[in-house]
C-alpha cells in the first residue's frame, strides 16, 4: 500500500527510544523526511543516525515552554515545511494522590498536556496555509480506563484526548486531521520501568508483574512498538484523510469498555 508520505515532513517527539523511535523509523521508511526530538542530546543524535542519514535530531525538552515551538521552527528551517506532528513524551512517574506532590502535578501537566498544545499551536499555521496536515497524539489506555498507581497519567491523558478531539473539529475544514493513539502494554523501556516500580511497591519480582499483565491481555502478550508505528503511519497518510477526532487503542483488547 502506497501511503503517499513521500515529500511529507514529520516531527516526532520523545523519539530517542520506545514508541517515538518506532513511529519515526516507520515514517522514514515510508518516505517522509523526519525530525526527531528528545531532551537527551546524545540519545537523540544516536537515534537519528540509526533511523537514517537525513533525519534531523533536535535536543529539546518539550516540557519547557518555548521548546516545542523551537523544535517546530528548526524542523521547518531544515525541510521547508512541516506536515505531520506526533506529540509524544516520556510518561510521568508512577504514584497515587497520597504519594504525589503538587510540583509533580505541575511537571506532569507541562510534560503531557502543555507540550502537546504548544507543538500544535506552532505547527498549525503552516498546515492551514497548505490545507493539509496530520496531528497524532500518543497518549495511553489510561485515557479510557484508569490504571492503578498511575494517578498522573489517569488524570492528564484524558485531558490530551479531549484537547485533540476538540482541535479535530476546529481544523477539519483545513484538511488537517487530529487523532490519538492509546498504547496499552507495549514492550518498551517505559513499561519495564513501571513494572519495576509496581514490583517494588508490592514487594514482588518484576516478572510476576509482567506475567499478571500478560494474563489480562486477551492476545496473551505485550505489544511491539512496530505494531503501533504501523497504525501511526496509516493515520498520517493521505489515505486516512476522512479519519479525524478518533481515539485508537493498541492494547491487544485489554480495555474492557465498548467505546
Amino acid at each position: 500500500m502506497n501511503l503517499g508520505l513521500e515529500g511529507k515532513v514529520a516531527l516526532v517527539g520523545g523519539a530517542s527510544r520506545g514508541l517515538g523511535y518506532a513511529v519515526a523509523a516507520e515514517l522514514a521508511a515510508e518516505g517522509a523526511s523526519v525530525a526527531v526530538c528528545s531532551r537527551d542530546r546524545d540519545a537523540i543524535e544516536a537515534a537519528a543516525r540509526e533511523i537514517g542519514p537525513e533525519v534531523l535530531a533536535i535536543a529539546a525538552d518539550l516540557a519547557v515552554t518555548g521548546e516545542p515551538t523551537r523544535a517546530v521552527e528548526e524542523t521547518i528551517a531544515r525541510f521547508g515545511r512541516l506536515d505531520i506532528v506526533v506529540t509524544n513524551t516520556g510518561g510521568p512517574p508512577a504514584g497515587t494522590l497520597e504519594t504525589l506532590d503538587l510540583e509533580e502535578w505541575d511537571r506532569a501537566t507541562a510534560l503531557l498536556l502543555k507540550s502537546a498544545v504548544e507543538l500544535c499551536a506552532a505547527a498549525l499555521p503552516g498546515m492551514r496555509e497548505r490545507k493539509w496536515g496530520r496531528i497524532l497524539a500518543i497518549t495511553s489506555i489510561t485515557a479510557k480506563q484508569p490504571v492503578d498507581n498511575l494517578m498522573l497519567s489517569n488524570a492528564l491523558r484524558p485531558a490530551v484526548a479531549g484537547f485533540a478531539h476538540g482541535l479535530a473539529r476546529e481544523v477539519a475544514t483545513d484538511g488537517i486531521t487530529v487523532n490519538t493513539i492509546q498504547p496499552g502494554y507495549i514492550n518498551t523501556e517505559r513499561v519495564i520501568e513501571l513494572n519495576r516500580a509496581n514490583a517494588a511497591r508490592e514487594k514482588v519480582d518484576p516478572s510476576a508483574i509482567k506475567g499478571r499483565i500478560e494474563a489480562e491481555i486477551p492476545v496473551g502478550r505485550l505489544g511491539e512498538p512496530r505494531e503501533l508505528a504501523a497504525l501511526a503511519a496509516f493515520l498520517a497518510s493521505e489515505r486516512a484523510s476522512y479519519i479525524t477526532g478518533g481515539a485508537f487503542p493498541v492494547d491487544g483488547a485489554w480495555l474492557r469498555g465498548s467505546f
